[in-house]
């Protein structure tokens, strides 16, 4: 049997005739481009909400509130590193969404325990979020980490799967965020983070090979791909699986590779062997400085280049058993830069799930308290319907199809 469909029918809504949210604080810390679709998704989602739109940097979260032009969308000035000083600050919120780079995620979560506010997250911290389940079920919060695209929408992908499964045998994830057409020196935009992108290609990759957990290089197990519409593209593994790892039990093969344009990972395997990635700092006529720093800075000036427009693909392959049959789900997702609305496909499929996660918890829809990571609402039918259905009035849509 084979057959595919549009997942994105519900049974529930997020109008605000169906579930009205009462007058609630908002808490958006972090105002890069993810974090500034987010809010102003938010803002949009219902007048009673009251957003305050926070960053280190004071220039730019009062340039978002006032581009984003609503009356109940302000700024404030919040340095996460300050962790006695977060933790005041949150006190005064009904839901946090954090948009930190990875290095302040996990610090957010933990201070969003601490003051006891339910928090919806998409850094890519290095540390396990999971490991602060307990703390977060004794504070009596909801803590979703990692609720952008991948990990995020992925994640919910492969928990609707699993589900549906008697026996789970693999899970591949492929996913990238591309220019239109291959742009020179990398085929390459900046379209989020380059600290993150940057962590991205040095983290080594932890994957599932044969039942068990390995580290692989970044950068390596190089594959062909052919994408619906995009042709070929090359693929290889990152660390993204992240939650999974603990949460898929039984699995005999899962990885997770990012997909660019044929010829990228060559290049970025030169700047990586030249140290440009590198944290240390180095000594130059007397002054230390960071190869990181420097070339984030190099290509956040090169790369981002907004007039070009983008593109998101996401595959996620899931097979296992069925009533004694095999079974392979595979969800695809293709999606593009917002023309009228000048969003990236990026800051579309990251921003938006964790915007309708956050509403979920403002109309009081009830999710576990702990740390819970995307695969288990994706294992909820009901919660899995409304954020598929969310995502589709933003015109994200995820085609299935089953064999």
């Amino acid at each position: 049997m084979n057959r595919f469909f549009f997942l994105g029918s519900c049974c529930e809504s997020f109008n605000e005739d169906a579930v009205r949210i009462g007058f609630m604080k908002v808490l958006v810390v972090g105002c890069g481009n993810i974090g500034s679709v987010a809010a102003s998704d938010l803002a949009a989602s219902t007048s009673s909400l009251d957003i305050v739109v926070a960053d280190k940097d004071p220039i730019r979260a009062k340039a978002v509130a006032e581009k984003l032009g609503k009356a109940n969308v302000s700024w404030s000035q919040i340095d996460a590193r300050n962790h006695a000083d977060l933790i005041n600050r949150l006190k005064e919120f009904n839901v946090v969404l954090g948009f930190l780079p990875g290095n302040l995620g996990y610090r957010l979560t933990e201070a969003c325990i601490e003051a006891k506010k339910d928090l919806v997250d998409v850094s890519f911290m290095g540390e396990n979020p999971l490991a602060l389940h307990e703390m977060a079920v004794k504070a009596g919060v909801t803590i979703v980490p990692d609720c952008g695209l991948a990990p995020g929408i992925s994640n919910m992908l492969v928990g609707h799967a699993i589900s549906a499964l008697d026996k789970v045998q693999s899970v591949h994830v492929m996913v990238g965020g591309l220019p239109e057409t291959p742009v020179p020196p990398l085929g390459y935009v900046i379209t989020w983070s380059p600290e993150s992108l940057i962590d991205e290609y040095m983290r080594k990759a932890r994957i599932i090979a044969g039942g068990r957990l390995v580290e692989v290089e970044a950068l390596t197990g190089m594959e062909t791909v052919d994408f619906s519409n995009l042709g070929k593209l090359e693929a290889f593994y990152t660390d993204g699986l992240r939650t999974l790892l603990h949460t898929v039990k039984g699995v005999e093969d899962m990885w997770e590779k990012t997909l660019r344009y044929p010829g990228h990972a060559d290049k970025i395997m030169v700047l990586k062997s030249l140290g440009f990635f590198e944290d240390k700092p180095i000594n130059v006529q007397g002054i230390s400085v960071s190869p990181q720093m420097v070339t984030v800075k190099l290509l956040s000036s090169k790369l981002a280049q907004p007039e070009i427009r983008d593109i998101v693909a996401l595959r996620v392959v899931v097979s296992g058993v069925k009533k004694n049959k095999p079974v392979r789900y595979t969800y695809e997702l293709l999606d593009f830069y917002d023309k009228s609305n000048g969003v990236t496909a990026m800051a579309r499929t990251t921003a938006y799930p964790a915007s309708l996660v956050a509403q979920l918890m403002l109309k009081k829809i009830e999710l576990e308290k702990g740390v819970v990571p995307p695969e288990k609402l994706g294992m909820n039918k009901n919660i899995f319907s409304i954020l598929l259905d969310g995502l589709k009035k933003h015109g994200i849509e995820i085609k299935e199809t089953i064999d």
